[in-house]
């Protein structure tokens, strides 16, 4: 079973995406193996993002570099761990997104 398909462990989810937040947060450039982030991804549920109250409404987010992408609407670009942080409510540093919405999501 690939990596995207496999449940994923909640301290796996809590350590990608507080790490995250982090090296972010500190402008470091450290990139989550895409396994990983597939994981976490794969197992964000509609009920795992509403927590958040991230507005999603009319974004479809697209990974550039691993094939996910979710929601309908106009496409939002990024590293799939960006789009990560996007579902969880955090916004970026401005140029880590493309799109027209890009700017909703962005410090």
């Amino acid at each position: 079973m690939d990596a995207s398909r496999r449940r994923c462990p909640r301290a796996l989810a809590h350590d990608v995406i507080h790490g995250l937040d982090i090296t972010v947060g500190l402008g470091l450039d450290r990139r989550v193996p895409s396994e990983r982030v597939a994981m976490v991804l794969a197992g964000m549920r509609p009920k795992n993002i509403a927590f958040f109250g991230t507005d999603l409404a009319g974004v479809t987010l697209r990974a550039t570099d691993l094939d996910w992408s979710h929601g309908e609407g106009t496409p939002l670009r990024g590293l799939a761990q960006d789009l990560l942080l996007v579902l969880c409510g955090r916004r970026l540093p401005p140029g880590r997104l493309t799109g027209e919405t890009a700017a909703r999501f962005s410090r």
